[in-house]
């Protein structure tokens, strides 16, 4: 038996998780059942802009939200899109994201830089058929609602 202590393997996740859904909680358990302890970075209202988008949910609501799924172990605000960053400043050593990025141009590119830095990209099937974006676009459709702008 060694006397080494192994480390705990962090994981981290991120995403705006607006209008929280089964595809949300598919991720994190999935995330969760891989690693020790699961950070997950919750999109900041003005990166979601940035990104040409308006979440429905505020901020504060969404990270609550994802604090209290019991698969998290930490919730943190994600100000930019720097991933590789934030895995060295949290000590993770996998990174989970959805399918739908992978074999682009721009992941691929990310494996490497990430691979260096030996943080392993770990891809889960999106979940086909849901998206926040097509929750709100029935939501519009079905009963006409559409955030009040302030």
């Amino acid at each position: 038996m060694s006397s080494r202590k192994e480390q705990p393997v962090i994981g981290y996740t991120a995403g705006v998780f607006d209008l929280f859904h089964i595809g949300h909680l598919n991720l994190l358990k999935n995330a969760k059942g891989m690693c020790d302890k699961l950070v997950v970075g919750v999109t900041v209202d003005e990166l979601v802009l940035y990104k040409g988008k308006h979440a429905m949910i505020p901020f504060e609501d969404r990270i609550e939200i994802i604090r209290n799924i019991k698969y998290v172990d930490a919730a943190i605000p994600q100000y930019d899109m720097d991933k590789l960053t934030v895995c060295k400043k949290l000590g993770a050593s996998v990174l989970f994201v959805g399918d739908d990025w992978y074999g682009t141009k721009k992941w691929q590119k990310y494996e490497e830089e990430f691979k260096k830095a030996g943080i392993k990209i770990i891809y889960f099937p999106y979940t086909r058929g849901i998206s926040s974006t097509k929750i709100n676009e029935a939501l519009k459709n079905t009963r006409g609602w559409v955030k009040e702008e302030k």
